[in-house]
């Protein structure tokens, strides 16, 4: 009982500086209110014979009530991307519109427009941004240009740095406010010179585009792709990752690397990387040879160099064909009598 006493006596008589530093160490209620999800899902594998295949062109997968992936199906588009919609209390982001223009073939903004109707059948504001400005993320931009209550964010760095407020680009961060839910912005090139990356504090979830997923990692700039691996992963460390999102899975379930330009994706590797993934991403890109090498699960090449090489080569190819056809002329003038 003593003991007892005593115990309460020196908890009473603490610091308010010694109690405050014990909360440290306690879960904030930010990270025990993190809405939870589910990544139970089969994603369509297209078909080895498309014209034959029924698939529907594009598959939505509710992650939570708020919280939606779509999927371009591999019979519609080989680059078979990914997409994803984050509904706020005002206002909607898409992230990426994917490789198909054509509403007919890929009734995507049809889709979202669908997943935000409210009850009163107002829209509620759709924010469409880009993890890049490849086409195979950005062509389906054209579905919602028409349309009222729906802004695009251009992919070139200026409109990015613009719209986002980068003042230090490729440093700092931004945020998008989509009521009660904010998105964070991370500046991630390499991959593409204006990339970004996106994390949802709502959820946990990052969203990494084709700066890392489970397949190809095209670097176009070492500097720039090590600079923004080490940047996300100083982000994340700190913060709770439920999953990292890509744009593509490359990958079958064995790791092994899906026949580049295939419409079928049989037995296809998890699209979800996560937080310890993300955290040893630095390692992986420093073990690059600035041409193409692999790491683990992962394939890592300069896209740009590649095809310097192949253009070297070709040229290579065509000198030798060259002096061996004047080679061949000049025998042939020689026999011919003079």
């Amino acid at each position: 009982m003593k003991n007892r006493k005593r115990l309460r006596e020196t908890i009473a008589k603490a610091s308010p500086a010694v109690l405050a530093a014990a909360s440290l160490f306690t879960p904030s209620p930010a990270r025990s209110q993190l809405l939870p999800g589910s990544m139970d899902v089969h994603w369509n594998e297209g078909a080895s014979d498309c014209a034959a295949s029924s698939q529907p062109p594009l598959q939505v997968h509710s992650y939570n009530s708020t919280t939606f992936i779509l999927r371009e199906n591999p019979c519609a588009t080989a680059e078979a991307p990914f997409m994803y919609l984050l509904i706020g209390s005002t206002k909607a982001l898409l992230i990426d519109t994917g490789d198909v223009s054509d509403a007919k073939k890929m009734p995507l903004a049809e889709t979202v427009l669908g997943l935000l109707s409210r009850p009163d059948h107002s829209q509620l504001p759709l924010l469409i941004v880009h993890t890049h400005g490849h086409l195979d993320h950005r062509l389906g931009d054209s579905q919602f240009a028409h349309l009222s209550e729906v802004q695009i964010v251009g992919t070139d760095l200026a409109h990015v740095r613009q719209y986002f407020g980068f003042s230090d680009w490729p440093n700092g961060l931004a945020q998008v406010d989509l009521g009660d839910r904010t998105i964070d912005v991370i500046p991630t090139p390499g991959h593409y010179p204006s990339h970004v990356s996106y994390y949802d504090r709502q959820t946990a979830l990052f969203f990494s585009g084709d700066f890392f997923l489970p397949g190809h990692l095209i670097i176009d700039d070492a500097k720039a792709d090590l600079a923004s691996a080490n940047r996300v992963a100083d982000f994340i460390r700190n913060r709770p990752a439920a999953y990292v999102l890509g744009g593509h899975i490359e990958l079958n379930s064995d790791g092994e690397m899906l026949p580049l330009g295939s419409q079928y994706h049989p037995r296809e590797h998890v699209l979800q990387l996560t937080k310890q993934d993300l955290l040893a991403l630095p390692a992986v890109v420093s073990s690059f040879n600035g041409f193409y090498s692999t790491n683990g699960i992962f394939v890592l090449y300069s896209q740009t160099r590649i095809l310097l090489a192949l253009a070297f080569a070709f040229i290579v190819f065509l000198t030798a064909i060259g002096i061996l056809l004047r080679r061949v002329i000049r025998r042939r003038k020689q026999r011919l009598p003079h």
